[in-house]
C-alpha cells in the first residue's frame, strides 16, 4: 500500500496509411490516413500497431506507426543526460 499510484501514462499514438513511395513517408491521401489508437504505454501500442500491419501485409505501399506523445508532452523527460560532445 505504499504506493497507490497507477502507473505513469507514456501515451504512444499508433496510425498509419499508404504511402506514394516506399523509401519515403509521404502518404498517398492525407484523408485516408487511419488513426488506430492512443494507448497508455508501449506493450499496447505495439499490439495494435501489430495488428493492423498484419491486416495490411498485402499491400507493401501500406505503412503504420507508433509515435510516442509522452515524448513531445514532455520533452524533459526524454533528454539526453548530457549533452553530446
Amino acid at each position: 500500500m505504499a504506493n497507490d499510484r497507477p502507473p505513469k501514462q507514456l501515451l504512444h499514438l499508433v496510425f498509419g496509411g499508404e504511402l506514394t513511395d516506399l523509401d519515403a513517408v509521404t502518404f498517398r491521401d492525407l484523408s485516408t490516413v487511419e488513426i488506430v489508437g492512443i494507448f497508455p504505454n508501449y506493450a499496447t501500442a505495439y499490439g495494435a500497431w501489430k495488428a493492423k500491419a498484419q491486416q495490411t501485409v498485402d499491400n507493401a505501399h501500406m505503412r503504420y506507426f507508433i509515435v510516442h506523445l509522452h515524448r513531445l508532452l514532455d520533452p524533459a523527460t526524454s533528454a539526453p543526460a548530457s549533452p553530446p560532445p
